[in-house]
Order: C-alpha cells, then sequence, then structure tokens
C-alpha cells in the first residue's frame, strides 16, 4: 500500500471531491475498510480525501475509482446523470467549459465535453506545473492514448522505459500498459492528448 507520497496539495476550497468521493463509496455499500483492501490504499488515506484533508495524486484517485466502477472522466463531469441528459453534446467549447479532472493547480487535466457516455475518444488540455506527478506507482486503463507536448518538456514512463518528450514531442501506446507522467523540469509543460475509448 502507498498511502501520504501518492497525495497531492489539498484543494484550496478545503473541500475538493471528498463528499462526491465518500456518497459514491456508500451508494456501492462499502465501509473505507473495504475500498481500502480492494484498492491498495490505505483507508486513513481514504479517510482523510473524504474529509477534505488531502488530495489523491491521479494514480492513487484512479485505484479507487476502479474499485467503485467510475472512471475519472466520470466522476469529475458527473455522468452518473440520467441518460437522457447526456444524449446531446454541443459542438464547441470554450476554455471555462472544459472539465478539470485534476487538482488544476500543480497538474490539470481539462476535458473537451462534460459527459462522455457512449463517445469513443476523450480529448484532454494537460498542464504539469513544475514538480507535478500522476504519482509514484504507474497506473493503466483499457485504451489507446496519444499525445503531443506543445510547451516544455515531459518526462513519460511506459512499461519502465523512462522518455523525455520536448516541446513538439509525441506519444502514441496501448493504455493497458502501466505509464506515468511528471515533470522534473523548471518550465510549465502543457500537452493536448486524446484516449480512446474514455476509460481514464
Amino acid at each position: 500500500m502507498s498511502p501520504l507520497p501518492e497525495t497531492q496539495p489539498a484543494p484550496e476550497d478545503g473541500q475538493g471531491f471528498g463528499p462526491q468521493l465518500r456518497a459514491l463509496r456508500l451508494s456501492r455499500k462499502l465501509s473505507i475498510r473495504q475500498l481500502a483492501e480492494l484498492s491498495g490504499v490505505t483507508h486513513p488515506f481514504i479517510s482523510m480525501v473524504e474529509r477534505g484533508r488531502s488530495s489523491p495524486s491521479v494514480s492513487s484517485l484512479k485505484r479507487i475509482l476502479d474499485c467503485l466502477g467510475v472512471t475519472l472522466s466520470d466522476f469529475f463531469s458527473g455522468s452518473h446523470e440520467p441518460a437522457e441528459r447526456r444524449e446531446s453534446r454541443p459542438i464547441f467549447y470554450r476554455a471555462d467549459e472544459l472539465v478539470e479532472l485534476a487538482d488544476g493547480n500543480s497538474l490539470s487535466y481539462r476535458q473537451v465535453g462534460a459527459h462522455l457516455h457512449g463517445a469513443a475518444m476523450m480529448i484532454l488540455h494537460e498542464r504539469y506545473a513544475p514538480g507535478a506527478d500522476t504519482g509514484p506507482d504507474p497506473y493503466r486503463h483499457e485504451a489507446e492514448e496519444g499525445g503531443v507536448v506543445v510547451e516544455g518538456r515531459l518526462e513519460m514512463t511506459v512499461d519502465g522505459e523512462v522518455r523525455i518528450l520536448e516541446t513538439g514531442d509525441a506519444y502514441y501506446f496501448d493504455s493497458r500498459l502501466p505509464h506515468r507522467m511528471r515533470n522534473p523540469f523548471e518550465d510549465v509543460c502543457v500537452v493536448v492528448s486524446a484516449v480512446s475509448p474514455p476509460t481514464f
């Protein structure tokens, strides 16, 4: 188990998504200890997240949500709404209409479209502040993904292979391979990526 090292700073609003995570866990009739056993994340850490005292890294939140049967995309965009409210999607999106899937501070994953139920892909505008990291434990999901670094540099690890991507470099791989992204550099890194299907 790897609890606190997988944290990011708690959200500035002091609450974040803790209550939403707690409601989702209770809807699955799981105790904190049961969810901890399933996800491999300690129960004190899950309790801290639910109370808004800590914000998990992308990798640890993904492990928790996988056990609850929910993707990061669905969790942050509220895709538990009735299907009839999600059938039609806009074609165009202003910058302030993108859905934040991370802490929005050190790490930002802004998704194009609020509800991806039934969609074939997801598109992300990613921003990694200096020191940002998806977490020490690589994660995986059933998809393919690719992206282009449009600003700065990014360190990517895919299936144990580490590569530094410069501005203009790109990647495309099977997301079932364990992967991790981080920015150990002094400048912000921006990536535009796509995941198909949207299982992230």
